[in-house]
């Protein structure tokens, strides 16, 4: 099976065939619980999910998939205004704890990287002052998540510009430093497909120490004056530990009329040449989720077969 020659491929958030899954709670019907049941169902859905990460970390050991990025929602309504709560307030905390620590020590006894990309709702870029306050309160939930199950990345976007991008890009390098330690240690920026390329970011990101996620997909949907060989090489250098990318594939092709969109799987030549010797972690966005990954890593074996 082709694990790269020094690369991981990673899979992204949910499975689509596999009988791994991740639940949600609706607020609108928790809201109608007393205190006593809204905590019982939470906690019921934070031990699924709890168990569906060992789970998920353990198809991944057995299918040569090296990173695993984790749905937001391992922890659903953490942050909500009214719902929010800490995990000591669920009935199932011990078994909870023992899952995450679980997840912890086989990732990292299979080399299974976790990540973590939060919505495009949170940002650091907004001239909102509650918009930057509930972004931030997000990203520290994600951070909390993050050390209990040992996650070293948290994949956020430059978000909007709101007509002067300058500006915004300003905004966001003040809140980077209005972020505790558990959060900016592991946030990383990610080129976008429609405001900001990595020629955009880098300057941030030099300045502010956070590295840099490449996403080959957005920069050929939203170019600059660099090449990919180019982004590829300075966006490893902003890293000090093993580079996270992104890579998928246009769901039309790049001739269609629309290029942003992901396609169920990867076609292999949207792989740039220059990654596949590289120490890096590739998650695979694509809509076939672990099946894509899986043809993607037949695909490049028989492609370095008959190379």
């Amino acid at each position: 099976m082709y694990n790269g020659k020094r690369n991981r491929l990673g899979l992204c958030c949910i499975f689509r065939d596999e009988d791994i899954t991740f639940k949600s709670r609706q607020a609108t019907y928790i809201e109608r619980l007393d205190k006593e049941n809204r905590l019982e169902q939470i906690s019921v859905t934070v031990l699924h999910n709890a168990s569906s990460l060992v789970r998920a970390i353990d198809y991944c050991a057995m299918n040569g998939i090296g990173c695993f990025r984790v749905n937001s929602r391992m922890l659903p309504l953490k942050t909500h205004p009214k719902l929010h709560y800490a995990l000591t307030d669920l009935p199932d905390y011990a078994l909870i704890m023992d899952l995450f620590e679980t997840s912890r020590g086989f990732a990292r006894k299979h080399n299974i990287r976790l990540t973590f990309h939060p919505d495009q709702f949170t940002l650091l870029s907004s001239p909102r002052e509650q918009v930057t306050e509930k972004s931030i309160e997000e990203l520290i939930y994600h951070a909390e998540v993050a050390e209990l199950i040992g996650a070293d990345v948290i994949t956020l976007h430059g978000g909007g510009a709101y007509g002067d991008k300058a500006g915004a890009l300003g905004r966001v390098m003040e809140n980077i430093d209005r972020l505790p330690y558990a959060v900016r240690s592991r946030l990383a920026l990610e080129n976008d497909d429609r405001v900001y390329s990595p020629m955009d970011l880098f300057p941030v990101c030099e300045k502010m120490g956070i590295p840099l996620v490449y996403d080959v997909h957005h920069h050929r949907c939203l170019k600059d004056e660099l090449s990919i060989d180019d982004v590829t090489g300075l966006a490893r250098k902003t890293w000090d530990r093993e580079p996270l990318f992104h890579l998928s594939s246009p769901k039309y092709g790049w001739s269609g009329n629309d290029i942003r969109s992901h396609h169920d799987y990867i076609n292999p030549d949207d792989m740039p040449e220059s990654w596949k010797d590289l120490e890096v972690t590739i998650e695979i966005e694509a809509k076939a989720k672990e099946l894509a990954v899986s043809q993607l890593q037949q695909e490049l074996a028989r492609l370095a077969r008959v190379a």
